[in-house]
């Protein structure tokens, strides 16, 4: 689906046509939308099967005047076992009249830019609309990330007393989304530092602030994910550990229960032989007084030997 977008009175609105100073928003492109772009933008193939492929790293690159951001941005979906985090890429292509936003599948980012959730952005400044992009999805990843550590924050509650695995298959899936938020920003960081040297895309001195703003950004989900990233690791080793050891103390108690409860047994088998002679047996209650006071000795040993 291809859709154009303008800032007309100082808002985002759309339009239905190519303008001068329009952006151009794709989001899963068929054959005919892909050659339209290649054939009306003279935009390279390769550019766009690249903003098209999950699996690509953010770079960037300049081809025929024609510049390709790809930048990692987070996504959050609801799911069964609550809320999985994980990055996508999107395409940003800068071309002599417009900027372009290719992506897969829809961005809740370039969605909030489409509705006009974001000011004061002019599509018609072309770096400085891709910059704001960029200094939106810095945001974002801090967000996601402040929220990944709330989530942990609850599921160490909760593991605090439990014995399943359900919370630690829980902190598994944040430690799994936390690598993707790590490598993105990692690749997103490189990006931003080459944008810097003013190389492929032409910058003012309001640009270079912008540019700033999204490096620092960048900076500060890097280290907040590698902390998260190092506690989280260090939380489910311990909390793995606390599991295994409720387990045994259960298993300690279960075995306690059973050397207890078996003297009765053990009792009535000795008293039950076809045999004369046994001791006391003339006493048909002396059985049962032997097996409550050896119960309740052995009973106290076992407690005072914390096995209760």
């Amino acid at each position: 689906m291809i859709s154009y977008y303008k800032t007309i009175n100082g808002r985002i609105r759309r339009i239905e046509q190519v303008e001068d100073g329009c952006w151009i928003d794709v989001v899963n492109p068929d054959e005919k939308e892909i050659n339209f772009l290649i054939s009306n933008f003279s935009i390279e193939p390769d550019f766009i099967r690249a903003s098209l492929d999950e699996d690509e790293t953010s770079r960037i690159e300049c081809e025929d005047g024609i510049t390709l951001i790809i930048i990692d941005t987070p996504v959050s979906e609801v799911s069964e076992n609550g809320i999985d985090y994980f990055t996508m890429p999107l395409g940003i292509l800068v071309t002599d009249g417009h900027v372009i936003t290719i992506s897969l599948r829809e961005n809740s980012i370039i969605t909030e830019f489409a509705e006009g959730v974001v000011k004061n952005v002019q599509t018609n400044l072309k770096t400085q609309f891709v910059l704001y992009i960029m200094l939106r999805v810095a945001t974002r990843f801090l967000q996601h990330l402040k929220q990944i550590d709330k989530i942990s924050i609850q599921l160490e509650k909760q593991l605090r007393k439990s014995m399943k695995n359900k919370e630690l298959i829980q902190l598994l899936d944040l430690q799994k989304s936390l690598v993707y938020f790590s490598t993105s920003l990692k690749s997103d960081e490189t990006t931003i530092e080459k944008m810097m040297r003013g190389r492929y895309i032409k910058m003012y001195e309001d640009d270079q602030d912008i540019l700033e703003d999204v490096l620092i950004e960048i900076k500060q989900a890097v280290e907040m994910s590698n902390i998260y990233l190092n506690v989280l690791s260090g939380t489910m080793d311990a909390f793995a550990s606390v599991i295994s050891n409720n387990l045994n103390i259960v298993m300690k108690i279960l075995a306690s229960i059973t050397i207890v409860i078996s003297i009765p047994n053990i009792i009535a088998g000795f008293y039950g032989m076809n045999v004369s002679g046994l001791p006391f047996s003339q006493f048909f209650w002396f059985p049962v007084v032997l097996s409550v006071v050896l119960m309740a000795g052995v009973g106290y040993l076992l407690y005072k030997k914390d096995m209760f």
